[in-house]
């Protein structure tokens, strides 16, 4: 027994011995370390004295030796892990004594055991108190210091570069002997930036039309055609609501839709296609409903971008108050530190920041801003008997737009109105039946056309006490509204008006030119879309725990270059597919990989796997059967009765099966039960904001393309399509490898699919035998990738 315990203890302390990674940390710093000050360390701690049962839980190796009864924590095993079992209260002892942990604090624990318990404290003993700030030396980090427009350098060849993108990135390579590789072929190229720009492949005859254009400028214009395009908007938009955390669900314990949250993913998606400049998109976002408005349409624009704010996933079960107001204003918090600040803001809310110089007063100063501010997302928190969650009055209004047009709009709203009375009077009388039934009439009521997710001013302003270790019942002192000291000009901190709530003002602070992070974090993230890495690896975190830039001058190049153009995103991303660095090829070079075997001096291209929606998008594309309309309202809206886990119950269809045709930016977003071909490629928890998507390669990817109803019924399209246009098979196949792969197949591909092409038509016919050969092209490596 003993032996057996040492080598679990042995084997967890191993586990942990690689260094987190940043996500990883801040998932401990955020979700785990303040649970544990708040609840554990008053009986479990070395700062307390205090190792009830053996355990302490204040440093790294605690939990994983545990007490008395063993291991608290079985890395990557929630279920053998004690301390999961004492706070889902099933093992035999419940922690923490009182009141339970929320559902969703559970959930995080059973979340953190499974990643392995990653743990980032260096120390086998407790810092009581984080070190005073040198506030000189803090500002020393690269990522605090104001940005410049740095020299463009001088480089031994001067003939490669046709930008100072390049020379920026030869330079680096000449410093460690490195030469760039040759440029992509033109039909290479055309198929790279039609995907990164629009996530589509290029049809044969724009292939065929741009092969043939030998003008200087035949790139140039491929490169404006696509983003004037829609499907730019599309594209780009759905890379920012990864960063947003757009769900149309709150996920966490009760699962309710958000039924017009889509209003935001469609105003995200214009307000790329026009380009708007990337200032206003930060203001509009935090504090759209206080900006002044030229006409009722850019009003309510400007209400639905604050959307933004109100997208979170919340804990409708919570049932503290105060905890979930405070755990509301984190939410935000944390989505708005890392979307335009890269900051991990949410990690100072129970002490000092360990990382980076955030002290949590700091937090505490943002905190009154969104503790000012009311939260406008449909849902009301623990409805009497759990049953009706959705109220369309805790919504906000579009101006000039009927809640239901038509000559029955007036019926309907007195209706509604006379049925909310109802089901109000039963939750008082604690009828259940009559909330029940009443209810399920309230839902089968069509919904008001002009509602809107948001954020509005709150009638009273407060400045937020700190919350000793992050408790919201354990109030010290109250600390003025305001931001992070460390991002502010030296002598000149936020202040913000008595009689505001500060969203617009700490808005416009964020947005400022001379912010040190903003214009950084934003050119990052596109280059970050269009290399397949950024300058920083980690686009949502440039603190300390974060990487450090790869091309620092580079980085304050395009952040200066983003504020000087306006901060057009459109211009900065035209600047950088038209650099010579991203047309090479992505060719390997033994020498240069070597030196550089992660490519990160971009002596090359990198291969890139395509995203879950490119690579649906595309196939859309090739069948001829992806619908270019927006959708418009979500039909996440018809499963308000009740929620995703009852529709499937009753056997409704999924959501995502009424948007088959459309891009895959409108298909609806269900926290906590994703579409499997979305999950299976990677699509990121929309519960967190997330700048950089995980990107696994493993067979079951190809396999679930070969064996997807979806994809067989899209090669069944292309294949009827195909048979209908050319007689002759061998037309047929170029075709077919021209609209999959953007180019002629080689002698050998043509023996070997005309070959295979003929064995099937012996067993089946020949539409299925031309639909196969589709699937296996959409199943093909080079297909989902992009060089």
């Amino acid at each position: 027994m003993k032996y057996a315990l040492f080598s679990i203890c042995a084997a967890a302390l191993a586990a942990q011995d690689a260094k987190p990674s940043p996500e990883a940390i801040e998932f401990f710093e955020s979700k785990i370390r303040p649970v544990l000050a708040a609840n554990c360390f008053t009986c479990h701690s070395h700062e307390g004295k205090v190792s009830r049962g053996g355990l302490v839980l204040d440093t790294k190796t605690g939990p994983l030796s545990g007490g008395d009864s063993g291991p608290a924590i079985v890395p990557g095993d929630p279920e053998k892990s004690l301390l999961i079992q004492a706070i889902r209260r099933t093992g035999a002892r419940k922690m923490p004594p009182g009141r339970p942990l929320s559902p969703s604090i559970v959930a995080d624990f059973e979340k953190w055991v499974a990643m392995g318990a990653p743990d980032p404290r260096e120390e086998n003993r407790v810092v009581s108190k984080a070190p005073n700030i040198n506030w000189e030396i803090a500002r020393k980090f690269w990522a605090f210091q104001p940005p410049v427009t740095p020299a463009v350098p001088k480089t031994a060849d001067t003939k490669w570069a046709t930008a100072p993108i390049d020379k920026f990135v030869l330079a680096k390579m000449e410093a460690k002997k490195l030469k760039p590789v040759a440029d992509a072929d033109r039909g290479t190229l055309l198929r790279r930036v039609s995907l990164d720009l629009t996530g589509v492949p290029p049809s044969p005859e724009e292939v065929d039309a741009f092969l043939a254009d030998r003008s200087s400028s035949a790139y140039e214009k491929a490169v404006d055609r696509l983003l004037a395009s829609s499907l730019y908007g599309e594209r780009w938009g759905r890379h920012w609501l990864d960063v947003a955390r757009y769900g149309e669900t709150t996920g966490r314990t009760r699962n309710a839709p958000f039924p017009v949250a889509w209003r935001y993913r469609d105003w995200v998606i214009d307000a790329i296609n026009k380009d708007l400049p990337y200032d206003q998109f930060i203001l509009k976002q935090i504090a759209g409903d206080l900006l002044e408005a030229k006409t009722p349409d850019e009003r309510n624009a400007n209400l639905v971008a604050t959307g933004f704010l109100a997208l979170g996933a919340v804990d409708l079960n919570e049932l503290d108050k105060r905890q979930y107001e405070m755990d509301v204003v984190d939410e935000q918090i944390h989505v708005v530190s890392k979307a335009f600040m890269g900051m991990t803001v949410g990690c100072a809310r129970c002490h000092d920041h360990k990382f980076d110089p955030i002290p949590t007063k700091d937090y505490y100063a943002m905190a009154g801003i969104f503790r000012s501010t009311e939260l406008a997302n449909g849902l009301r928190r623990r409805p009497q008997f759990n049953q009706i969650h959705f109220n369309d009055q805790l919504l906000l209004r579009l101006d000039g737009i009927d809640a239901y047009p038509g000559k029955d709009g007036n019926l309907l709203a007195k209706e509604r109105e006379e049925l909310w009375a109802k089901v109000l009077q039963a939750e008082r009388s604690r009828n259940r039946e009559t909330v029940r039934t009443t209810g399920l009439e309230w839902y089968k009521l069509p919904l008001p056309q002009n509602l809107v997710m948001g954020v509005r001013e709150a009638e009273r302003k407060v400045e937020s006490e700190i919350m000793l270790k992050g408790d919201p019942h354990n109030p010290a002192e109250k600390v003025a509204r305001g931001s992070l000291q460390i991002l502010a000009p030296e002598g000149r901190p936020l202040t913000i008006p008595k009689d505001v709530s500060g969203r617009l003002e700490l808005a416009k602070w964020i947005a400022r030119a001379d912010n040190p992070s903003t214009a950084r974090v934003m050119a990052n993230r596109v280059w970050l879309h269009l290399f397949g890495r950024g300058i920083v690896e980690t686009p949502d975190n440039f603190g300390r725990s974060g990487s450090l830039p790869s091309h620092r001058e580079l980085l304050d190049y395009l952040s200066q270059r983003l504020v000087a153009n306006q901060w057009s995103t459109k211009k900065l991303i035209r600047e950088i597919v038209l650099s010579r660095t991203y047309r090479l090829s992505s060719n390997h070079d033994a020498a240069s990989h070597e030196i550089d075997p992660e490519n990160k001096l971009l002596w090359r291209a990198n291969r890139n796997r395509l995203e879950v929606e490119a690579i649906r998008d595309s196939i859309l594309h090739v069948s001829g059967k992806l619908d270019p309309k927006n959708p418009g309202e979500s039909p996440i809206a018809d499963w308000i009765s009740g929620g995703p886990k009852r529709a499937r119950r009753q056997g409704q269809i999924e959501p995502w099966e009424l948007t088959e045709g459309y891009r895959s930016v409108y298909v609806p977003v269900v926290r906590n039960q994703p579409n499997r071909f979305f999950e299976t490629f990677d699509f990121p928890e929309p519960s967190e904001p997330k700048g950089k998507r995980d990107v696994t390669t493993v067979a079951p990817q190809a396999l679930f393309l070969l064996n997807s109803p979806f994809v067989a019924a899209q090669s069944k399209v292309a294949a009827e399509r195909l048979l209908k246009a050319y007689p002759a098979d061998k037309e047929r196949l170029t075709r077919a490898y021209k609209e999959v792969l953007g180019r002629m197949p080689s002698t050998r591909e043509i023996d070997q699919s005309l070959t295979y092409v003929g064995e099937t038509k012996n067993k089946e016919t020949e539409l299925e035998a031309w639909a196969k050969l589709y699937q296996a092209l959409f199943s093909s490596a080079e297909f989902r990738y992009r060089t």
